[in-house]
Formats: structure tokens, sequence, C-alpha cells
């Protein structure tokens, strides 16, 4: 039998699947297979995890090298629920010949759609007139102006997939795009109406600036305090990616000081954020617990996704979304 570990915090708190029941069918297509929920709700693959699945599905959980040392470890692959993989050591991976997967064609939509809810509420201002509805303080909506987008423009920190699903979305919206990504193929970017330019013409540029590049060391605080200086007082700033993409503390700075018009962010340098942080009490500010992409289809998508990476390689095929081989 081909033995499969479904991660524990990929249940609510019913004790359901948060994807639903139906994208398990997949693991139905091989008869081999045996599968369940792991045991242990853990923040770190286990080596005695590793020694008893053949195939891990997991979320949150990290993957060390720790996770593989078990001389009769017999992981084949972990199929990550969702596109990013900083929270796994590709070397050590590499090195005892896991693999490695990912779905990055399950969230570029719900991704981009979220994108967009998230630059609507800031350009509206939605939250501030929610409260203004809240409080009683229907008088006050002459001072809470919104900013139209048919005149502004649109820069992307990454041009990938869900930067370029983006981009097809927001096309109606905006009278310019613009993007900024060393690895982006000009072409592909300029079919979608967006031009390919340097990081810093863009951050002088931009009326709404999305970060949806990957977290890699040479990304890490990409986004910081000279950076963000670069940016016009009336600009907002959102961040889809990973929160240490950006330098936090240097957002907070800029936010107090006005230097920016406010900021969107669906991520964060620790997570979950502290009670204690200064973005929680700023109201040009709207925050989410990087979970604003999260739908029931797109989370049917992706663990189907990465399901069928796992059926692929007890069948000896080679999965369609490979990171390490």
């Amino acid at each position: 039998m081909f033995k499969v570990g479904i991660s524990r915090d990929l249940l609510d708190a019913s004790g359901e699947p948060i994807f639903g029941t139906e994208a398990l069918s997949v693991l139905g297509t091989n008869p081999m297979i045996e599968w369940e929920y792991t045991p242990e709700l853990v923040t770190e693959i286990t080596p005695d995890m590793a020694a008893r699945y053949d195939g891990l599905h997991i979320n949150l959980a990290k993957v060390t090298r720790t996770s593989l040392s078990r001389d009769d470890c017999r992981l084949k692959i972990i199929a990550r629920n969702g596109v990013g993989y900083d929270s796994v050591d590709l070397t050590a991976l590499d090195q005892h010949g896991v693999i490695l997967t990912n779905t990055p064609m399950a969230v570029r939509r719900p991704m981009a759609v979220a994108t967009l809810t998230m630059i609507f509420a800031l350009a509206g201002r939605l939250f501030q007139k929610d409260q203004l509805v809240r409080q009683g303080r229907w008088e006050a909506r002459n001072n809470a102006m919104g900013m139209g987008l048919t005149k502004r423009t649109l820069g992307l920190v990454g041009a990938g997939g869900i930067g370029q699903e983006i981009m097809r979305l927001a096309r109606p919206f905006f009278s310019q795009m613009l993007a900024a990504d060393p690895h982006a193929d000009a072409t592909s970017v300029r079919s979608l109406g967006c031009e390919l330019v340097g990081l810093e013409p863009l951050l002088g540029t931009a009326d709404f600036i999305v970060v949806c590049c990957q977290l890699t060391p040479a990304t890490r605080h990409l986004i910081n305090a000279a950076r963000i200086s670069m940016m016009k007082p009336s600009a907002y700033l959102i961040n889809m990616a990973r929160g240490p993409v950006l330098d936090e503390a240097a957002l907070i700075v800029a936010l107090n000081a006005k230097t920016i018009a406010g900021a969107g962010l669906d991520v964060f340098e620790q997570e979950p954020t502290p009670i204690s942080n200064p973005l929680l009490r700023m109201d040009n500010v709207v925050l989410t617990p990087h979970a604003l992409c999260w739908t029931d289809e797109c989370f049917h998508d992706i663990a189907a996704s990465a399901l069928q990476s796992i059926v692929d390689v007890s069948l000896g095929r080679r999965p369609q979304y490979v990171v390490v081989a």
C-alpha cells in the first residue's frame, strides 16, 4: 500500500476538511492508496511522520532537514497545499530524493480576485465608510472621498502566474499597468496590456503597487524604507506575496509620516501578527489574515491538484507541478 497523510490543520473545527470532501475522491483513483489525517497537529513535519507515510499533503507545517533524518524515512512526495514553498528546505528534499509539488494554477484566479478586492476596498475607502454608517456619522462622508481608477496606474512587483492573472482582470480598470520582474518575458507581459519596467520607475509612477513575487533570499525586504520613499504620497502599497518581502517596520514609519496614502496587507512578517502591531490601529490600512483568496472553489481546486500529484507519484508518473524532483 502507498500510505498518505493529510495534514490535520486542513480540518475545520468540526473535523471536516476545509476543502470539502469532493477532492478526496482523487485519491480513490488508485486503489493501492491508504490515507488518513495525520494524528498529530504539528508546526514541523517530524521524522516519525516522514517514516510513516509515502506521501504527505501539507498546509502550514515546515519541512526541515530534521524532518527527513530517520534512516527508515519512506517519504516520496510532499504536496504543498498552495503555491508558496518558503517553509520547505529544498536542498534537504533534493538530497533525500523527495519530490515537492505545489498548486500554481489553482491559486491564480483566486489570488487575482483577492488582489482586486483589496484595491477596490482601498480605492473606495470601504472600511472608513462602513464605520461612518455604524457610528451614525453620515455627515462625514464628504471627507471620505475615494479614488477613481480609470486614470490611474497599477504597478505589479512580480509578473509570474499570479501577476499575469492580475493583469488580465485589472486591465479594464486602469489606464496603465506596469510590472517589475527580472525573470519575466516582456512579450508575454506586453500581450496582457502591461509594460515591463525597472522596480524604481514603477515605484515612482504607480498609484497602486501590488507585491506578488516569491519570497527568496533576493526578495526578502525587497520593499524597504528606501524603496517606499520612492512612492507617491497618494499611492497605496498592497502585499499579497509573503510578509518578509516587505519591511513592515519601514511601512509603519511611512504610514505614520503620511508619506504614502495607505496599505493593504494579506500577509505579515510574523503570522499571526501580534495584537500590538501598530498597523491594527490605522484606519488607512486594510488587513486580512493570509486568507483573502480563500473560497470553497479555491480550496477545492488546491486540494484536488495536490492530491493528484500524490496519486501520480503513487502510480510512477511525474506530477504536473514539480518544484523539486
